[in-house]
């Protein structure tokens, strides 16, 4: 039997109080309408409506991969020259497009209207709209907004502002209730099947997800309430749940088999679970995904990785590998350092991580190519250049959209990354 790996000995060391480089400057990233992509594939009877152009449009079909007969549950009401030249009134226009929806589509219960840069440029006020027609179709509709734009965001934020839209919806908790356990972050069902089985077995019974997989199934919330963030990008979402009376659990993000132990822990302790109980509970899938890690650590023991800013996932992935495959950190960038969040997974990382926070992409460009390291995860839009150059890659957005939490997926993280060198050694025999 493992033993619990012992996450509070690492807690007072660290890189929690290093320097950190604060850059400002030109961005390389994708907007937060990508969000929608596996938000609409997890509420699954909700539909976003995104008021945008037909780049927009583009985008979310481009990135969603959608087939020509499909019925997927997004869509985008297009701002033409006329809204833009303020020949047509927009919010007519915009009512008659959501009735029309909702009469083709009779089983959405859940309408999110996503604004846009095009509808943020022409002020157009979706709050205000999303009232009007929720009055409108009520009960049968709830209408919601968020912004999704890509201005001032990375494109993680576009799901930390829906689920910010929908905590004043949720149902207040009965204030005579026993505490309850609430995991905040969109999960694949695969992942939220697993954690469910661990959580239960542990005998914490009372547990809610948050999104849930019903629009009409949303979880109720109080000061009875704890909760787990799932994701590391979800900062307004944590906030307006502590404004709501909930209690937020500190610890490490569910990455690899460390992480993923140190969170459920985080749950056992707060619930009262016995620690000989907690080590029967998880012993056996903490053995599969070490086993399933042993199998990667050969292949990225020793190998130098940089990190470019793009999802906020940069710093569990970071300690993941460091601690759990001992790979070298070049450089952790992360578009927006959240110290509070953080705090545990910081304490994890070795004292000298070179910590960047921002970007001004054609400076850590020249860090990057001065660093010659082994395996750079950047976006798409930096992934081709790089290598032309010779340097091997890791798309950022795949660790996003692939099943990565918890033990059973441990081994399948690592392997995303030892994959693109594995990829490089053949091409070069």
């Amino acid at each position: 039997m493992s033993p619990v790996i012992p996450i509070r000995a690492a807690a007072s060391v660290g890189c929690a109080d290093a320097p950190v480089l604060k850059e400002r400057g030109q961005r390389e990233v994708f907007c937060g309408l990508t969000g929608i992509i596996w938000l609409h594939r997890k509420i699954q009877d909700a539909f976003f409506l995104v008021v945008g152009s037909r780049t927009c449009a583009h985008l979310i079909q481009s990135a969603a991969g959608v087939m020509i007969f499909a019925e997927p549950r997004f869509a985008t009401a297009i701002i033409d020259e006329r809204d833009l030249a303020g020949l047509a009134d927009a919010n007519t226009e915009l009512d008659r497009v959501v009735t029309r929806l909702l009469e083709r589509r009779p089983e959405i219960k859940l309408l999110f209207l996503v604004g846009s840069c095009p509808s943020e440029v022409i002020k157009l006020d979706l709050s205000r709209a999303a009232s009007r027609l929720s009055t409108r179709f009520s009960p049968d509709v709830r209408v919601l907004n968020y912004s999704g734009s890509g201005i001032e965001t990375t494109f993680t934020q576009g799901e930390d502002a829906c689920l910010a839209s929908l905590v004043p919806s949720l149902p207040d908790a009965p204030s005579q209730a026993a505490p309850d356990l609430l995991v905040v972050g969109t999960l694949a069902d695969v992942v939220e099947d697993q954690f469910r089985r661990l959580f239960e077995q542990l005998g914490i019974g009372s547990l809610q997800f948050f999104p849930p997989r019903q629009a009409t199934q949303l979880p109720s919330v109080g000061p009875h309430t704890r909760f787990l963030l799932a994701q590391p990008f979800l900062a307004d979402t944590a906030r307006a749940l502590e404004a709501r009376g909930a209690q937020r659990l500190a610890a490490p993000f569910p990455l690899g088999v460390e992480g993923t132990t140190a969170w459920l822990q985080a749950a056992a302790t707060a619930f009262g679970v016995s620690p000989a109980h907690f080590d029967a509970v998880t012993s056996a899938a903490r053995e599969r995904g070490t086993a399933a890690l042993a199998r990667q650590r050969q292949w990225l023991e020793g190998k130098r990785i940089f990190f470019f800013p793009d999802s906020q996932l940069e710093i569990p992935l970071a300690r993941f590998l460091s601690r759990e495959l001992g790979m070298q950190l070049v450089e952790v960038g992360t578009p927006y350092l959240h110290r509070q969040h953080l705090a545990q997974e910081l304490a994890l990382l070795p004292s000298d991580t070179f910590l960047s926070e921002g970007q001004n992409v054609d400076n850590q460009l020249d860090r990057c190519r001065a660093a010659r390291p082994d395996i750079v995860v950047c976006g798409l839009g930096l992934a081709n250049p790089l290598e032309a150059e010779g340097m091997t890659t890791k798309w950022a957005i795949e660790l996003v959209f692939t099943p990565i939490q918890g033990y059973e997926q441990a081994g399948d993280l690592a392997e995303l990354f030892s994959r693109p060198l594995n990829r490089r050694l053949r091409l070069a025999a």
